[in-house]
């Protein structure tokens, strides 16, 4: 998937400098089967697919899932990607029916947060060669 531009695979952004956002990509990647490509937010490849779609370059708060003919933000893509991960996990897409409004004020709470609970890197994680072609920014 050369370019950004045209999704033919759901792709999640994440914030890149993130420790809790990159523990996260890890734990997909191991329980995904190959079902999504990732690219941080901060990348340009990530700001074009933003930007196509004639939608918010500010994202910075939230993990968003952009599929072939959706996206999804905050609580939407947390539980929808948990839909698609090995083991018990799509159980958590269940809490769907709850209001978006309750489930995004905890989503909120932690986002605002992940950097003092978790910590903050210098830089976008750089993905290992075994990975590389999962990511749009590598």
């Amino acid at each position: 998937m050369g370019t950004a531009a045209k999704v033919e695979q759901s792709v999640i952004l994440f914030d890149g400098v993130c420790n809790l956002c990159n523990g996260s990509v890890n734990f997909i990647i191991d329980r995904d089967g190959g079902h999504f490509k990732f690219a941080s937010l901060q990348s340009d490849e990530a700001q074009t697919l933003l930007s196509r779609r004639n939608l918010s370059d500010n994202q910075l708060e939230s993990i968003v899932l952009v599929e072939p003919s959706a996206v999804y933000y905050k609580s939407d893509a947390a539980l929808r990607i948990a839909g698609k991960l090995s083991g018990l996990w799509p159980v958590m897409k269940v809490f769907i029916i709850l209001p978006r409004g309750l489930r995004d004020f905890f989503y909120d709470i932690i986002a605002k947060n992940r950097y003092k609970w978790f910590g903050k890197r210098d830089s976008c994680r750089m993905p290992t060669p075994e990975l590389r072609d999962r990511f749009l920014d590598s």
